[in-house]
């Protein structure tokens, strides 16, 4: 059976219909298989990463979706991936997931500021959307923090750092479902 490589797969430009269909039909047609994905629409741009098991290579994939960019709205990258099946090095650490949601009127500085009092906390942003609607910012962001973290502290530090921003802000542990 021949190697199965990672690949990252980017897909950018102009949104219509049928880019994430179309892209992962392609993918499946040459056996890859996504592992990770996430897309947006950014005020009418899409964006798409893909995190794929194939047994193809770079060149391949990329020949697969070539006609992705057929009409010249769209650019996808292809970028093989350093995996060895291992975790990354370091040690394994109990993390409890938030979700921090900030609002308020727009400014530069409100996603560096907040995720910097989140990382000086020990904390990972693992996800992060952000909106500007007319002149209101909405910024929600999924978070890991260790678990023995200072939770109410690094809730009083995000509250100072919003003030001085003009925002409002709030962590809360984020409801586990159970399947």
């Amino acid at each position: 059976m021949p190697a199965m490589s990672l690949l990252a797969v980017t897909v950018l430009g102009h949104d219509r219909p049928g880019i994430v269909a179309d892209t992962t039909a392609a993918l499946a047609a040459i056996g890859g298989n996504l592992e990770d994905s996430t897309m947006t629409l950014l005020r009418g741009s899409f964006a798409m990463l893909l995190l794929v098991r194939a047994s193809a290579g770079e060149a391949e994939v990329r020949s697969a979706l070539a006609g992705l960019e057929a009409d010249g709205r769209l650019t996808v990258e292809v970028r093989r991936l350093p995996d060895d099946g291992e975790e990354p090095p370091g040690p394994v650490q109990a993390v409890t997931p938030y979700v921090l949601s900030v609002h308020g009127a727009d400014r530069p500085g409100i996603v560096s500021a907040l995720t910097r009092v989140v990382a000086d906390a020990g904390g990972n942003v693992t996800d992060l959307t952000t909106r500007l609607t007319g002149d209101l910012y909405v910024l929600l962001a999924e978070v890991a923090l260790p678990e023995r973290s200072d939770v109410e502290a690094l809730r009083d530090r995000l509250a100072a750092t919003a003030r001085d921003l003009g925002v409002d802000a709030a962590l809360r542990p984020v409801e586990t479902d159970e399947l």
